[in-house]
């Protein structure tokens, strides 16, 4: 028999929502720790990534803050989530936030590379759910901005990947900032470099679950192993594989080049992003939404995405670069095959490195044979499902129509009159920026003098552009690259110093 949220206690308020997103199945992390962590007990969950262990700690803060009496105070918030990187702190918030509005609760985030002005707003309101990176969280509680002494609940989510980038000092002053009575979950794929320090120290009597083995690869993730010729024969197969319509993650190894390639398959016609440290904080989210939204199909990037990006649909997982060691194998391969999905992973390898290769391979315990391929070889073509149709952009430019020009066949201004109520005789096209011209094809002129308004002795211009001897009259010269005018001027003015300057726009002047 299914279980339901209802059935491991989750209240009626929170299933509505999760009902409405179309969650009705708890994965094994949730159905195994929610009975737990809703009756208020300290939680060791052990689970990769994409196990479903967000919702399985939002749904107890939720739910435990939802039918306390408690309201946050300026300063104090009541949860507190730590998360190794900004992209996860978002993507933790998105889950949680519904979650708690249905209580009337409120959320924020809090991390560095953006100004902190919205974070301490925010915290001056009150805020009972705090998501947060710990360098920015310790800069606002050494400002007295931020206080944890209301904090009734604390979850450190990825605590391994916490312990990678070196925050496990951090986070242990903050944990030691948190009541030592309140609820306390932990999250992560494996207990080495001091997480195992944290459970002792912080976690009072924990139940414990694991979803599978800390090092197990996902078993709806296929692996694929891709050996090339040469560094030429590694582009063109990159290309094939970034040029599905399903979503794809493609890894680098170094910054640069992740911009690199997401402007050339931009430029090759195939919508690509890049994701890696040297983006602002704004550009993050900018790439993210577009990759999420699938306005771009593919996201470039360097390991920084391994843990942070949690986006469902990933088809695809590309090597790009085969990673230094074999946990960020792993956690880079852990973008697909999410919440229940399949997925395919791909490591491109060439002659130099297949020695390395196989070694991290064998550690991470994927045994898979490798296969010479070319970009045209079917187990390459296999891996790309639907191919949305390329077209060369200057081939494109060469067959498509020709644009009308603004102004189209003969624009506003019949016989040329220089009166505007009288400009409308013989028109059938647009308005035309371009000289509005009376009898004429309606074309910017043949000198490609742009943006002319030009009248000479009173009548528009046929072509629609001034001659390079300048004409007398009144009205806008310059800035704005229209040059002429009607004889009704108030004073005498002169126009643009020749053809050239009237085509760039310079040389005029604004005269009355």
């Amino acid at each position: 028999m299914t279980t339901t949220f209802a059935d491991l206690g989750v209240p009626t308020t929170l299933t509505d929502v999760l009902e409405l997103d179309g969650k009705t199945t708890p994965f094994p992390i949730q159905a195994d720790t929610l009975p737990d962590t809703l009756a208020g007990r300290d939680v060791l969950g052990r689970g990769k990534t994409g196990s479903g262990k967000t919702l399985a700690f939002s749904l107890p803060i939720a739910a435990r803050l939802g039918r306390g009496k408690g309201r946050a105070k300026p300063g104090r918030p009541r949860a507190l989530i730590l998360a190794p990187t900004r992209e996860l702190a978002t993507q933790i918030d998105a889950v949680i936030a519904p979650l708690a509005a249905a209580y009337g609760l409120t959320t924020t985030t809090i991390f560095g590379g953006v100004s902190q002005h919205r974070q301490e707003v925010a915290m001056r309101r009150g805020v009972d759910i705090a998501v947060a990176c710990p360098g920015r969280l310790e800069d606002l509680m050494g400002q007295k901005i931020v206080s944890l002494d209301s904090v009734e609940i604390t979850v450190l989510d990825e605590a391994d990947h916490m312990a990678d980038l070196g925050f496990l000092p951090g986070v242990t002053r903050i944990l030691t900032a948190t009541p030592s009575g309140g609820q306390r979950m932990l999250f992560s794929a494996t207990l080495d470099n001091g997480v195992d320090k944290l459970v002792k120290r912080f976690l009072n009597n924990p139940t414990t679950h694991s979803v599978d083995s800390a090092e197990s690869p996902v078993e709806a993730m296929t692996h694929h192993v891709f050996h090339l010729a040469d560094a030429e024969a590694k582009k063109a197969v990159i290309r094939t594989l970034a040029s599905g319509t399903g979503r794809r993650v493609l890894f680098m190894r170094t910054k640069h080049h992740a911009k690199r390639l997401a402007q050339q398959l931009t430029k090759d016609g195939i919508p690509a992003v890049d994701l890696h440290g040297n983006l602002s904080q704004n550009a993050r989210d900018r790439n993210l939404a577009a990759f999420s939204s699938g306005e771009a199909k593919v996201l470039v990037a360097t390991d920084v995405a391994a843990r942070g990006v949690h986006v469902d649909g990933v088809e695809l997982v590309v090597h790009v670069d085969p990673p230094a060691e074999h946990k960020a194998y792993l956690h880079r391969s852990g973008r697909t095959a999410r919440a229940g999905s399949s997925g395919d992973v791909v490591t491109l390898v060439l002659p130099e490195q297949k020695r390395d290769t196989d070694q991290l391979l064998r550690k991470a315990k994927i045994s898979v044979k490798p296969m010479r391929v070319t970009a045209s070889s079917p187990e390459v073509a296999s891996l790309v499902g639907e191919v949305a149709e390329y077209v060369d952009p200057a081939v494109a430019a060469k067959k498509a129509p020709a644009r009308p020009q603004r102004g189209g066949n003969g624009n506003r201004g019949g016989n040329g009159s220089a009166a505007r109520s009288q400009g409308r005789g013989n028109a059938s096209g647009a308005r035309g920026r371009g000289g509005r011209s009376g009898n004429a094809t309606g074309t910017r002129g043949a000198s490609a003098t742009a943006g002319s308004r030009g009248t000479a002795n009173g009548h528009r211009n046929d072509a629609g552009h001034q001659s390079a001897k300048p004409s007398q009259g009144s009205g806008r010269q310059g800035g704005r690259g229209r040059g002429g005018a009607s004889q009704g001027g108030k004073s005498q003015g002169t126009g643009f110093r020749s053809a050239a300057d009237f085509s760039s726009g310079r040389g005029g002047r604004r005269s009355r």
